[in-house]
């Protein structure tokens, strides 16, 4: 029944301004005694089945393209509120965008500040090669461009597209020409752009946190690995080293397997993602080194200066270790000579900074590893802080290098900072 209104409305409509013209024009024009009733019949028997066969060929197309007849389909002038998930600035981008990649776009102007765009879009004639039919005896009836307004209103962090899709032509005309349906195509079009756009910005930002849960449980993976193993060389060496001792200088022997214990005890896996703090770590590392000062003899040195009230600090297990043993197998073993390793810890304004420093051979080819163990500290502070730690090494004076972490201070006088 829509359909039948619309395509009588209009031929009505192109009839009676026919006969308005005519009667105009006959009275103003023809002498006395002279009649054109016949010709006149049968051009607006002409001109309203032209006007009816126009509109039927246009709601037929609206019909395939919206697969529905209503009031607002058939509309020559389309209105769509599309509401976008993204801030204004984005959401500007996108149907800017979206726009520009419609088919016929010809000319377009946009207004970033304002939140503009106005694009003309060719219109093509769907049912002939070039255009309206040439026997049409009026630029008047030949397809005009058609015209597309979006402006974009902010809404907080999601954006507000009102999008106007319309011949570019007076609203009047719409009594007498029918844009066959490529109005609605183009909001069509332009709706469907946008709503792929954003789910293909959904499903990159699914992947990426995907990847990122993926990288970080990895990550975590790898490090519990490093953290519940104990390098074999340096139990076999320590094992055997004390057996020797055992015959020798059994004292010494015991303290060896003292320290090797209480090395082994704090090495034990913890829960994921459990922090442990810079005493817990301290301890590690020198029952370590204690291992390695009987081993190495006077060959290793060793000054520690952590003030007693910063052991409280939180402190991601393994990563002091992890610098003591580069500090050894990088600095101080290459060295004929031996060297000291230096345990430092220093408070900030909210921060604590703590510093393994040794006097070896510092940055050379036969002084430098693979970097695994560094790049595993790098990784370890960025997804335990964020970008609130820091970590630098740098060449120690006059030899050496020094290793330097910086980590929020988690106790009480840091708490005292915040």
């Amino acid at each position: 029944m829509t359909s039948f209104f619309f395509i009588f409305r209009l031929a009505l409509a192109s009839l009676a301004a026919y006969a308005l013209i005519a009667a105009i024009a006959l009275n103003a024009v023809l002498p006395e005694g002279v009649h054109f009733e016949g010709f006149i019949v049968a051009s607006a028997s002409l001109l309203g089945a032209f006007a009816a066969l126009n509109a039927f060929s246009h709601v037929r197309r609206v019909r395939l393209i919206a697969g529905q007849v209503n009031g607002a389909t058939l509309s020559c002038r389309q209105r769509r509120q599309i509401e976008v998930p993204f801030e204004a600035g984005e959401t500007f981008d996108l149907i800017d965008a979206a726009i520009r990649e419609l088919p016929g776009s010809e000319m377009q102007e946009s207004a970033r500040d304002s939140l503009q765009v106005q694009a003309r879009v060719r219109r093509p004639a769907p049912y002939t090669q070039a255009g309206a039919p040439r026997w049409h005896l009026l630029n008047f009836f030949e397809p005009r461009p058609n015209q597309i307004l979006a402006t974009v209103t902010p809404n907080g962090e999601a954006g507000s597209v009102t999008l106007i899709c319309e011949p570019a032509r007076t609203a009047w005309t719409d009594w007498f020409l029918v844009d066959h349906g490529t109005n609605l195509e183009n909001a069509e079009a332009v709706t469907r752009a946008i709503t792929r756009r954003v789910a293909q910005r959904r499903r990159g930002e699914q992947a990426e946190a995907r990847q990122t849960v993926t990288e970080k449980e990895l990550t975590v993976a790898k490090l519990s690995l490093l953290h519940a193993q104990v390098e074999p060389h340096f139990l076999y060496n320590t094992l055997a080293s004390a057996q020797l001792l055992t015959r020798s200088d059994p004292a010494r022997a015991d303290e060896m397997l003292g320290n090797l214990i209480e090395y082994l005890r704090h090495s034990l896996p913890r829960t994921e993602n459990a922090m442990s703090t810079l005493g817990v770590e301290l301890e590690r590392a020198r029952a370590y080194l204690d291992i390695l000062k009987i081993r190495m003899g006077s060959r290793l040195q060793l000054q520690i200066e952590v003030p007693q009230y910063l052991r409280q600090v939180e402190l991601p297990p393994m990563m002091l270790q992890t610098l003591v043993e580069n500090a050894i197998k990088h600095g101080l073993e290459p060295k004929s000579g031996g060297g000291t390793i230096w345990i430092l810890a220093r408070a900030g304004e909210g921060t604590v900074a703590i510093t393994v420093a040794d006097d070896g051979q510092g940055f050379s080819d036969h002084g430098g590893g693979t970097g695994i163990g560094l790049r595993n500290v790098r990784e370890r502070l960025r997804l335990t802080y964020g970008d609130a730690a820091l970590f630098g090494i740098v060449s120690n004076f006059p030899g050496g290098v020094a290793a330097t972490i910086t980590v929020p201070d988690s106790s009480a006088r840091g708490a005292a900072y915040g």
